[in-house]
């Protein structure tokens, strides 16, 4: 008896949850009711409810899967130290931003732990190629910097670095894709670290399109998901054919 009343009950929660969190009682009925899954206003909606979630966590998360795999190859191979640097910076001028603007925690928490993991990433770069003291002397550079400008900083620097760090990314992606084409392989760059930063590429546009429509803004970001598909590529590409030596 218990166990059919929560049979019953488990479509309704369902239902409770779809209507809470992703859409509204008439785009429930028009996908679940009426069974149009391509209505244009719904499909809108929840993908606007959808999109932020997944950009924080990607954000939270793009950097992990890199970390991990350099620590478990003992490798820095393939990846570009100006592709990371340029990185470092574009993650760390808008946490430099909201720092000095007083932001809470809450606001740029995320962009802290992507800085924290890239400065990582900087770190490992330099410590498999030897250079353990030059990349000790990177991260205490880097995090004086931070807390340097996050505190006095002045507005026209801040600015100019919020205005730059989109650029400082595509210019990352194009850095360390030539490096992949002049190496012929990806080396330790992570497949699921790449797949992240060209799921939240993608999902930036959407935004993007919502907010501003066809703009300068919009179209710095397609070109960066466009560079993110190429590394995807080239990440995929460089398994397969190590893939086939090994086999």
């Amino acid at each position: 008896m218990a166990a059919e009343q929560q049979q019953r009950m488990e479509p309704d929660s369902v239902a409770k949850v779809l209507l809470l969190h992703l859409m509204p009682d008439k785009c429930y009925e028009h996908f679940f009711i009426h069974f149009d899954c391509f209505h244009v206003p719904c499909l809108r909606i929840v993908l606007s409810k959808t999109v932020g979630p997944w950009i924080i966590l990607a954000t939270v998360m793009a950097q992990i899967p890199q970390v991990m795999k350099m620590l478990r190859r003992r490798s820095s191979e393939g990846l570009s130290l100006i592709a990371v640097l340029l990185q470092l910076y574009s993650s760390s001028a808008p946490l430099v931003y909201c720092m000095r603007s007083h932001f809470p925690l809450s606001a740029w928490g995320e962009r802290l732990l992507l800085s924290i993991q890239t400065a990582a990433v900087a770190f490992l770069t330099l410590h498999y190629r030897g250079n353990s003291l030059k990349g000790l002397f990177l991260l205490f550079c880097f995090a004086a910097i931070v807390l340097l400008l996050g505190n006095i900083g002045t507005a026209s620097v801040i600015s100019a670095m919020q205005s730059s760090s989109t650029s400082a990314l595509i210019a990352s992606k194009a850095v360390q894709a030539s490096s992949n084409s002049s190496r012929g392989h990806t080396g330790a760059l992570s497949r699921l670290s790449v797949f992240l930063v060209w799921a939240e590429s993608w999902a930036l546009i959407f935004v993007s399109l919502q907010e501003t429509g066809a703009s300068l803004s919009t179209l710095a970001r397609l070109l960066s998901a466009a560079l993110s598909c190429l590394l995807l590529l080239q990440v995929l590409s460089s398994e397969r054919k190590a893939k086939h030596k090994r086999e």
